[in-house]
């Protein structure tokens, strides 16, 4: 793992500074930026590069722990046993549901619970609102569940819901993000996650590779106390900065929400306006990623180059059809979900778990979307998918 603390160090130590003065909200203009001394020497490949995230995690914990494998989280025939004899139930507590990956995690966890026994009671949509999941979890409490599985969509106006669920004796799993305050071990049981960092690393080497590492490229990122998504943001430009001297980031802009693709649209098009000659968009995910596309048809600007993450069908379609989106870094939240349930079994069984588990990183291209849609959400891709592939041959 020392190349792993060694890119997150760097990324921490030069750009912590940049990403919190960001997270503030408001456009931020640069002009060409220092390439650091790794970069200065020239370019790396990107196709190399993308060939060398395969199967490794990036990412540290919101504590900074190292990551455990999915393949670490197994349960024997006999602990199976155990939990399906105890009758217990789940409620699935979302920062907000209706895409495709809430719905993704969301069967994978539904699938998982069903093969340990365990009812799903719940499943709530908190609409990226604080206040809302807070009653949300208020109120699956009520209901008395064994376990709940959540992702908080701040995790200080949600901490102390999350404690109270903590100190009724149910067993938490996070997705993602953790409350502040509470411990793996103790208040919960683990947090599962994608690579978000190495997500934000292949973003960027297919931003370079659609580039070819030249250009003036803006930023479009999460303006939120939102662990997963600062590690996208600093993945993406410590990448940019360190290995493609070739290529500026001259502008950027935060997005609050829950308005993502219509907060992503107006920055995108002032982005546009203020920089005609910008060669590309990094979004943060899939859905300001939509937004991007408007702004980029509505400024006729078909030869504008987006990346972002997350395999949402909107984005994966245009990716078919050999659109403006060129790739992007996928989590797998099918198996997320599924180790998540696995876990709260762990909790269930008073078993030692791992306190971060992280999936790595698939940078998604049109030369593998259809194979990346089944390996994301374990099946085939649907019929709007495979047409867009068909038609952009």
């Amino acid at each position: 793992m020392t190349h792993t603390t060694v890119r997150l160090g760097v990324a921490l130590g030069l750009f912590m500074a940049a990403s919190l003065a960001a997270y503030a909200g408001g456009a931020q203009e640069s002009s060409q930026p220092a390439a650091s001394p790794a970069a200065a020497a020239g370019a790396v490949d990107p196709q190399a590069a993308l060939a060398d995230l395969s199967g490794k995690v990036f990412s540290k914990g919101p504590h900074g722990e190292d990551p455990a494998p999915a393949s670490a989280v197994t349960l024997s025939d006999s602990e199976v046993a155990q939990v399906k004899g105890m009758g217990a139930t789940a409620a699935i507590v979302l920062h907000y549901g209706g895409n495709d990956w809430s719905t993704a995690q969301v069967n994978g966890l539904k699938y998982e619970f069903a093969q340990l026994g365990i009812g799903v009671i719940a499943v709530t949509d908190a609409e990226f609102k604080p206040e809302k999941q807070v009653s949300d979890i208020e109120t699956v409490l009520a209901r008395k569940p064994s376990i709940i599985v959540s992702i908080p969509t701040d995790p200080v106006a949600t901490a102390d819901a999350y404690m109270r669920a903590a100190a009724q004796g149910v067993v938490l799993v996070f997705m993602d993000n953790v409350p502040q305050g509470m411990q793996a071990g103790k208040d919960y049981v683990s947090v599962v996650s994608a690579d978000n960092y190495g997500n934000g690393i292949a973003s960027a080497h297919l931003m370079a590779e659609a580039l070819k590492g030249h250009g003036d490229i803006g930023l479009i990122f999460h303006a939120a106390d939102f662990f997963v998504t600062q590690q996208r943001y600093q993945g993406f430009k410590s990448t940019i900065l360190k290995d493609y001297p070739g290529i500026h980031i001259v502008t950027e802009q935060g997005i609050a929400g829950p308005d993502f693709a219509g907060d992503a649209e107006r920055a995108a098009s002032a982005m546009l306006t203020k920089y005609p000659n910008l060669n590309g968009i990094w979004a943060v995910w899939d859905v300001p990623a939509e937004g991007v596309l408007a702004a980029a048809r509505s400024a006729q600007r078909s030869d504008l180059v987006v990346t972002t993450e997350d395999l949402g069908l909107n984005v994966a379609i245009n990716i078919a059809k050999g659109g403006i989106v060129k790739g992007l870094g996928a989590q797998r939240p099918f198996d997320q979900g599924v180790t998540e349930a696995k876990l709260a079994a762990y909790g269930l069984l008073h078993k030692s778990a791992p306190a971060y588990v992280a999936l790595s990183a698939l940078p998604v291209t049109r030369d593998n979307v259809l194979q990346a849609w089944k390996s994301v959400y374990h099946q085939d891709p649907p019929a709007d998918l495979l047409q867009a592939y068909q038609s952009g041959n």
